[in-house]
């Protein structure tokens, strides 16, 4: 006897009714992009390894630890979309969208990831993000930070905004110097990651969560010291902003980000709902990643968010969240009640704009409304021989537990049309 096969270690199947908690998580981002403006992308499950490796950094630990990458039969390196950034704006890019002036896009699919799997964290995962290009000032990181901000507060999730600035090409390189000045003393006890990363990208060191690392990270030198005139006036604007329109923030300087194409603003929002204080969402400004990508100089500010981790912070804050109960189940208590309600459910799905559900086996009354109860139906639709009888059907409302008698016969559909909606 074969053994069963198991889906890869890291993935999940998703199937009723955790797929409706999908689907409205879903649609709500849909609408709410709507609201801001913005359209949807999609791009190829895979790409060039080298983008990548250009766009997102060959010290990160996206590039170094966690791509899955594959030679094909023509010997091209792919490699499975581990981020979404970098493929939007190659999109963007090679249907030369930056020509038609500021985009403002948002995704919503798989990333894949080789890395060990957590609660919240999988090889295979799914975010939403948006990136708005085209825009330099403070308005746009303003406008992307209140977008997400209006995501939480619609489930009623508390979170708090971290904001810091990196700088940019005129400030970070003294910047620099001063982290390699506070760590190079100490270079013996930094964690081995570090270590190797320490000359190449010392502000790589500042995203580290090694224990040894924490403690010359906690008197480490702090960003906004350094900052050009240029970047404190954004960052300042950014502050200003965020205060207008009543979204409230901490200034973080450990915050560099784990990319390297980040600039000026980068941000987190962190929610204690799971626990320990952990990410819900994060991103930043990236003004020079379409350059580095072949491009034009087109500055950008985005964030993504991953929807596994979002669920689970949903169903934390809210005990037992319950997803609307919806559509009719229809009940047919014996074979001629069947043969009448099969072609009534047809007639019924092209006309309401609800789920039908119908189970075609002999059952009792009391197992089918288990069925209904499972489908998450909000009415009953039950017809048995006296019903046929006399010519109608009860709609019994399995929530409000009341019944109502309404004619089988072509009144029906209107009739229905007044009680479910």
């Amino acid at each position: 006897m074969s053994s069963k096969i198991a889906a890869p270690r890291g993935t999940q199947d998703f199937f009723p009714p955790q797929t409706g908690r999908w689907q409205e998580l879903e649609s709500r981002i849909h609408a709410l992009a709507h609201r801001y403006g913005y359209g949807e992308i999609r791009t190829p499950v895979f790409e060039a390894t080298e983008l990548f490796v250009r766009g997102v950094g060959e010290t990160t630990d996206i590039v170094e630890k966690e791509m899955y990458s594959f030679q094909d039969k023509g010997e091209r390196w792919m490699t499975l979309r581990p981020e979404w950034t970098a493929p939007v704006m190659r999109a963007a890019l090679q249907h030369n969208l930056f020509a038609q002036g500021p985009q403002r896009l948002y995704y919503i699919g798989p990333i894949f990831r080789y890395e060990r799997p957590q609660a919240g964290r999988y090889r295979q995962s799914h975010q939403f993000g948006v990136e708005c290009t085209g825009f330099g000032g403070p308005e746009a990181d303003v406008e992307v930070m209140a977008l997400a901000m209006h995501l939480f507060r619609s489930y009623g999730i508390p979170v708090t905004l971290n904001i810091n600035s990196i700088g940019d090409e005129v400030c970070r390189p003294k910047y620099r110097e001063a982290l390699l000045a506070h760590f190079r003393p100490h270079v013996a006890s930094l964690s081995a990651d570090s270590q190797r990363r320490l000359e190449r990208n010392p502000l790589r060191l500042l995203d580290s969560k090694a224990p040894e690392d924490q403690p010359f990270l906690d008197t480490a030198p702090s960003f906004e010291q350094y900052l050009c005139d240029a970047c404190r006036a954004h960052f300042e604007s950014v502050k200003q902003y965020l205060e207008h329109i009543a979204v409230p923030y901490v200034v973080n300087p450990r915050i560099v980000r784990g990319l390297d194409y980040y600039t000026r603003t980068v941000f987190e929002f962190v929610s204690d709902a799971l626990g320990a204080q952990s990410t819900v969402c994060a991103g930043g400004r990236y003004d020079d990643l379409i350059e580095s990508l072949g491009g034009p100089s087109v500055p950008a500010v985005g964030f993504a968010l991953g929807l596994e981790r979002l669920l689970m912070t949903i169903e934390a804050a809210h005990s037992d969240p319950k997803l609307e109960r919806s559509g009719i189940q229809i009940v047919a208590l014996g074979e001629q009640a069947r043969a009448v309600l099969v072609t009534l459910s047809a007639l019924l799905r092209y006309s309401l704009p609800v789920p039908i559900f119908m189970d075609y086996e002999d059952r009792k009354l009391l197992a089918h409304l288990k069925i209904a109860d499972r489908n998450n139906a909000r009415y009953a639709l039950i017809v048995g021989s006296d019903e046929l009888a006399a010519g109608e059907a009860i709609l019994r409302d399995l929530v409000g537990r009341s019944d109502h008698k309404v004619p089988l016969g072509k009144d029906l559909v209107p009739s229905l049309v007044e009680l479910v909606q």
